[in-house]
């Protein structure tokens, strides 16, 4: 199996994940997550990392963290080896805890950011654990709704300062936006990482590119890396599928839009507004149900691959 990309420099965002080995748990009792959250407050000021969103849940963790030096692998070390060591020595067992390395995605923190903490904060909901995330103890969460309640190692102005300057306003406007999520079912904002690595608008991939290039060396055989090269722009590929396919083909659109969202780079906000105004949602659905019916229709499968073959041709090698 491929190592994953670890793009690292400083002032970066990251949706961190980290999961129970065969996703079981990683928690046996409440003294186990105070134990992981005074190893994080331990990491936080040796590695000097801004920590933005957590949650706790049975089998796995997330974090939004921001590093301020390029040293987001050390810093995960310390964080998963200390816990490991602390849980096994604890509850009598041995071996691994976590699953393999944890997942680590560059974010670009306008507007990822904000939508990533709501879908952090909203993860013991969607799970059942909880009716609304004020009611779960083991996330951030509480402490965006009361300064009181926040820990000195959490960073919660950055998130706040987006709903204004006054922080009673901002703290409602934040609980507001939150708790949206309790009332309808919300668009997941991972639907849109690239290269199972990155998030965020063609500009911010632009930038990145420009970062991970330079001192790549042999780490550009990495296949994460390799999608990292410049991509043809949507209007090249929708060309491309155009002139591939009958007038009136029944999947045109979905064709379209699924090859736009695996070569262009594009999110799928920008994929949804080129094809006539397209949600989010909808994007995904397409890609959905175009997914799900060329594992059916082996004529559909073929010529989308023979489409992808020329979509190929564009990108750099």
């Amino acid at each position: 199996m491929a190592r994953p990309l670890r793009i690292q420099f400083p002032g970066a965002f990251y949706h961190i994940t980290s999961r129970g080995n065969e996703r079981r748990p990683i928690f046996s009792a409440n003294r186990d997550r105070q134990k992981l959250l005074s190893l994080l407050s331990e990491a936080i000021h040796r590695f000097r990392l801004s920590l933005h969103t957590y949650c706790l849940m049975e089998n796995h963790y997330h974090l939004l963290l921001e590093t301020h030096e390029s040293n987001l692998s050390p810093a995960m070390h310390f964080l998963n080896s200390a816990y490991t060591s602390y849980f096994n020595r604890i509850h009598h067992r041995s071996g691994h805890l976590f699953q393999g390395r944890y997942r680590a995605i560059l974010v670009e923190r306008d507007p990822y950011a904000l939508v990533l903490s709501r879908y952090i904060h909203l993860n013991p909901v969607r799970a059942g654990l909880c009716r609304t995330p004020e009611d779960y103890l083991w996330s951030s969460y509480q402490a965006y709704l009361n300064a009181k309640k926040k820990p000195p190692w959490l960073e919660t102005s950055f998130l706040l300062a987006c709903f204004g300057s006054q922080e009673k306003e901002a703290r409602k406007r934040h609980r507001e936006f939150v708790e949206e999520g309790v009332e309808r079912e919300l668009p997941n904002p991972l639907v849109g990482v690239i290269s199972g690595v990155l998030l965020g608008g063609e500009e911010f991939i632009d930038r990145v590119r420009e970062k991970v290039f330079p001192g790549a060396g042999q780490d550009r055989d990495l296949p994460a890396l390799r999608q990292l090269r410049k991509r043809p722009s949507l209007e090249e590929l929708k060309r491309i599928v155009v002139a591939s396919l009958e007038d009136g083909y029944r999947w045109a659109r979905d064709v379209s839009v699924y090859l736009c969202r695996r070569y262009s780079g594009g999110t799928l906000r920008e994929i949804g507004i080129f094809h006539g105004g397209m949600g989010e949602s909808a994007v995904s659905q397409a890609i959905g149900r175009l997914i799900g019916r060329m594992e059916q229709d082996r004529q559909l499968k073929k010529t989308v691959e023979e489409i992808e073959i020329k979509l190929k041709r564009l990108s750099s090698v």
